[in-house]
């Protein structure tokens, strides 16, 4: 067993739902969070309030499960995000687990 960690911004949240299904993957958290990306100091001055770094709006989801889901599901989102017209590509991670209850 291994836990599978995905990320991404919250225009993909759906996306991510579909890809854990098509991976037969049927049990999984989620949790909300803030993305953030060094900006470049040239942007960070043209702002509003310079000293305030935003984040964007994320989503990381975890699942327990076996190599054979997880390889499914990276094949997927390999190919998600060959066809990604923006700069958020999903990130995704496996997590060896020692012990568990």
């Amino acid at each position: 067993m291994k836990l599978v960690i995905v990320t991404v911004v919250e225009e993909f949240q759906d996306v991510v739902l579909k890809l854990f299904k098509k991976a037969n993957i049927e049990s999984f958290s989620s949790s909300d969070i803030d993305g953030y990306k060094n900006i470049p100091s040239v942007l960070k001055t043209s702002s509003w309030f310079p000293s305030e770094k935003g984040g964007n709006e994320s989503s990381m989801f975890f699942s327990f499960t076996d190599d054979e889901h997880i390889d499914a599901l990276f094949e997927l989102i390999k190919a998600f995000n060959e066809n990604l017209e923006t700069n958020n590509p999903m990130k995704a991670i496996v997590v060896p687990i020692e012990k568990y209850i």
